[in-house]
């Protein structure tokens, strides 16, 4: 059993390799852009819908809903970003009762790459709403004294997102593998759906945290 997927190498030469990591996450990249373009090829406006469309609009109203409760102004705007980052996450964590499948939320890199995307994007949008130099006078807010704690504050959030999603999925596929080997059949069953439970809630958090951070920053801009 490899603590992580980044240890399980394809191939590699010198300083290049391929590892289960980025094999898995673009391949779960390629199955969702594949089966959102099916799903969104016949989309229809009539009363009587497909059942994919309807599970589709479902998605997007739930995401938009909760979008809108954290109060970010125009919610449509960072449905895109905010919505690829759970459907990601959400799906990454549903594979898991494929046999053999390791999650790519359970290595370090993918996680502080989510976090990382966060880290960029948050400034960005704010820089969007308000300007640049207007963005930045938020770094001086209440006063110029806490520009370095702001600082450091945007870094160590970014860290703890980063952690928070890869302990808790890569701790969720040890005690399963675990199981599987000391436990009979019916209970490691039931830590599956648990996992999936497990997932589900990260994909959750990591996607509301991310709605925090954008709506503190495009809040602070505008004030």
């Amino acid at each position: 059993m490899s603590l992580s997927t980044d240890d399980i190498i394809f191939w590699e030469y010198g300083f290049f390799k391929l590892n289960a990591t980025i094999v898995i996450t673009w391949g779960l990249m390629l199955v969702m852009v594949v089966g959102a373009r099916l799903i969104t090829r016949r989309l229809s406006s009539d009363v009587h819908i497909s059942r994919w469309q309807n599970m589709l609009e479902a998605i997007v109203s739930g995401i938009l809903e909760q979008i809108k409760e954290i109060g970010v102004r125009n919610p449509e705007k960072y449905i895109s970003y905010i919505g690829t980052l759970f459907l990601f996450i959400a799906f990454a964590a549903l594979c898991t009762i494929i046999p053999g499948y390791e999650p790519p939320t359970g290595s370090l890199s993918t996680t502080a790459a989510l976090a990382i995307s966060v880290f960029v994007a948050v400034p960005l949008f704010g820089i969007e709403e308000k300007g640049f130099w207007g963005y930045l006078k938020s770094y001086l807010e209440p006063t110029f004294i806490m520009l370095p704690f702001n600082i450091i504050s945007e870094i160590t959030r970014t860290l703890a997102l980063a952690i928070r999603l890869f302990g808790n999925m890569m701790s969720g596929a040890m005690i399963l593998s675990i199981l599987l080997v000391i436990s009979p059949l019916v209970f490691p069953i039931l830590m599956i759906l648990l996992g999936l439970l497990v997932g589900m809630v990260q994909a959750y958090i990591f996607g509301i945290l991310a709605t925090v951070f954008i709506a503190a920053a495009t809040q602070a801009a505008r004030h």
